[in-house]
């Protein structure tokens, strides 16, 4: 047989190791084939029609097919399809991206690092955090601190610095020490009797103890994301990052925003940190919407700050980057896709159908299997649970988020499940019409889920 007569879901079954995979569901039923995708919608190589309410991985926030970006992509590979920005070498894209970030990032993050997608940015983000913290003459200030139910990326680094549920398997090892935790800002789930204030009174607590604890002059930075994405789309109580930035500021420690997912337009705006929760971070980290998902690339923003203490003594080496740091390639899409957000206004159009998306999918909180719905504008998840009053969780091994995800499936409607959540991102374009369509998609599949659940004799309630 030769190759061309295999199908792709036979040799993707048979060579394909997939990130996540789950060896035993994969080899029974190997993997779903997208042939093509177009704006929202995905076509599958049976010719079946999706709305892709993920957005491709929280990524696809121009939509899919765009021509221009296509061509602008064809040209730039004509004309330069490579070359390294090691030392004292560049491009034009890459320049002229580096000098867009500037503009558009808070404050004094003028300086730019280009790395091959958010893992390699938050990991080189870790690095230069204890390199500035040397540099400024603090060599011992260099461990972290981070959250739990954090995804900061699947380097060995960044994964060590996330601690998400699920991530962390056995097989694997993690960096241990230097890294701390503290609780995560699920405010759905703040201990009994905490009303928002009180919680966050008790997290900003949790913080200054940590440091008390460890000793400020060995801490050297702070991670977080604005709204902790994969790890449940939580939003983090009212003033909860105003007060921790300012806790990093008394304390030296570098205010690390991993803007990977909410960075341009996931929630309206270019980033999120300032404008949405008045954080002017020292780094901020960006990737998946940069291009739109088109070319892999990210970004570390940084402050002149940093910038002027590392160059200080002019003779210190950057020793950090990528083959594929500044690929012109990338960086032109990553312009192309800039260009197309402000043009077609698509952060205004995430503002105002966001706003209708928030709402529709509130509505489903009445249904009695949704314990929360939870998000801002275009980031949005729906949490499945058993008991509302007690907000009791349904068994792991009924899994119901992907009941409810293959439900919409099986409808036209590509959700993301995660264990018992199921998560929404779509893409900036979306229409009040396609609010309503993957609304009442979802609706539906709740309601079929829970009346299979009742059959099983599942105690719900």
């Amino acid at each position: 047989m030769t190759l061309s007569n295999v199908s792709t879901w036979e040799l993707d079954r048979a060579h394909a190791l997939h990130p996540w995979t789950n060896f035993g569901p994969f080899e029974a039923k190997g993997s779903m084939v997208i042939e093509r995708g177009e704006g929202c919608l995905l076509w599958d190589a049976e010719g079946r029609q999706y709305f892709d309410a993920v957005g491709g991985m929280w990524c696809t926030n121009i939509g899919l097919g765009r021509q221009e970006m296509a061509d602008a992509i064809a040209a730039q590979a004509l004309k330069l399809g490579f070359s390294n920005s090691f030392v004292d070498n560049t491009n034009d894209p890459s320049a002229r991206l580096a000098g867009k970030l500037a503009s558009l990032a808070p404050g004094d993050l003028n300086r730019v690092h280009f790395t091959t997608g958010g893992s390699t940015a938050v990991d080189t983000a870790a690095r230069m955090v204890a390199f500035y913290q040397t540099c400024m003459g603090r060599p011992d200030k260099v461990q972290l601190v981070a959250r739990e139910a954090s995804y900061h990326g699947s380097t060995y680094l960044s994964q060590s610095i996330g601690k998400r549920n699920g991530d962390r398997v056995p097989q694997f090892r993690y960096k241990e020490d230097g890294i701390h935790h503290l609780s995560a800002p699920y405010l759905y789930r703040a201990p009994e009797g905490m009303d928002e204030a009180a919680f966050c009174d008790h997290l900003v607590a949790e913080f200054e103890a940590l440091i008390d604890r460890v000793g400020a002059g060995n801490i050297g930075g702070f991670f977080a994301e604005p709204i902790q994405a994969s790890g449940g789309v939580i939003v983090p109580p009212k003033d909860y990052l105003h007060r921790m930035w300012q806790v990093c500021r008394r304390h030296d420690i570098l205010f690390i925003a991993d803007e990977v997912v909410t960075a341009f337009g996931r929630i309206g705006h270019w980033f999120a940190s300032l404008e949405e929760f008045e954080v002017q971070p020292d780094i901020i980290t960006c990737a998946k919407g940069l291009t739109s998902g088109y070319i892999p690339l990210g970004a570390m923003i940084f402050s002149d700050r940093i910038w002027a203490a590392m160059a200080e003594d002019g003779s210190r080496w950057f020793t950090s980057g990528f083959t594929y740091s500044g690929h012109p390639v990338a960086c032109a899409a990553a312009l192309k896709n800039i260009e197309i957000i402000e043009r077609e206004d698509l952060l205004g159009n995430a503002m105002r159908v966001g706003a209708l998306f928030e709402e529709r999918m509130h509505a489903l909180e009445a249904l009695p299997l949704v314990g929360e719905v939870r998000g801002r504008k275009l980031m949005i998840c729906v949490e499945n649970v058993a008991d509302k009053a007690t907000k009791r969780l349904l068994p792991d091994e009924l899994d119901v988020g992907t009941r409810i995800a293959d439900a919409c499936e099986a409808m036209g409607l590509i959700v993301r499940p995660l264990g018992h959540l199921n998560v929404m991102s779509p893409p900036l374009t979306l229409t009040a019409s396609d609010v309503e369509l993957v609304g009442d998609t979802l609706e539906t599949a709740i309601r079929q889920v829970t009346d299979a659940l009742i059959r099983e004799k599942v105690r719900l309630g």
